[in-house]
């Protein structure tokens, strides 16, 4: 019986999710450029900023490495034919303030010459109501040369599709976080006036106590 033949290399399948927050454009880019490391997003263990700058047209370009655990099946790692778990992530990101738009772009590194997830996301603002913003999502997967395709397809299309949900769930978990460090900001901001007046009260009753014992003696 003949042994079975790797396949050609193919797109298996394109994932596509959309998210709606209910939070302003501004607010979730902050906590999305935040996003790692979350609690629902454990696979991600490191992440480097290679570089950052800004292009004539005042759009913010980051360069970032993420280095994750995909954590698979042992039956996928025997398909692979690889006992790495560790895999690099490069990730490009453009932040738009005037069209207000973010876009980001990913794609591994580690394993690419057998398999290619590439996932796009956009945020923007909700077309009807501009203090929400919609999430899009989209990944494509590509196998290059392995054989059971069909069993990785089915497998990767719902991993991403879970961690996609995911995804949206750990920039509320950011956002809940940067909500909290504002307050706290806040306060800290209202605390220091305060306690500066108060020590200045504190010290003119002090200096009318001490001036009243002095006159007190000299007359």
């Amino acid at each position: 019986m003949a042994s079975p033949q790797p396949s050609s290399s193919r797109v298996l399948r394109t994932v596509t999710s959309l998210f709606a927050t209910t939070h302003p454009w501004e607010t979730v880019i902050k906590a999305a450029m935040r996003k790692y490391p979350n609690p629902m997003n454990p696979n991600v263990i490191g992440v480097d900023v290679l570089e950052r700058n800004l292009d004539t047209r005042g759009r913010l370009h980051s360069h970032r490495l993420l280095s994750t655990e995909w954590g698979l099946p042992s039956i996928v790692i025997a398909i692979l034919g690889t006992s790495r778990t560790t895999t690099y992530i490069k990730e490009h990101s453009v932040v738009d303030p005037v069209e207000r738009t973010m876009e980001l772009s990913s794609s591994n590194i580690t394993l690419s010459n057998l398999v290619s997830v590439d996932e796009r996301l956009i945020y923007r603002p909700h077309p009807e109501n501009p203090e929400k913003t919609i999430l899009t999502q989209e990944a494509i997967i590509t196998v290059k040369g392995v054989i059971l395709s069909s069993y990785l397809e089915g497998l990767m299309a719902n991993t991403i599709s879970a961690n996609a949900g995911k995804g949206c769930k750990a920039v509320e978990c950011v956002l809940g976080k940067v909500n909290v460090e504002n307050i706290v900001s806040v306060q800290r901001n209202i605390k220091s006036p305060m306690t500066t007046a108060a020590a200045k009260d504190l010290w003119v009753a002090y200096c009318c106590v001490i001036l009243g014992l002095l006159f007190g003696r000299f007359t």
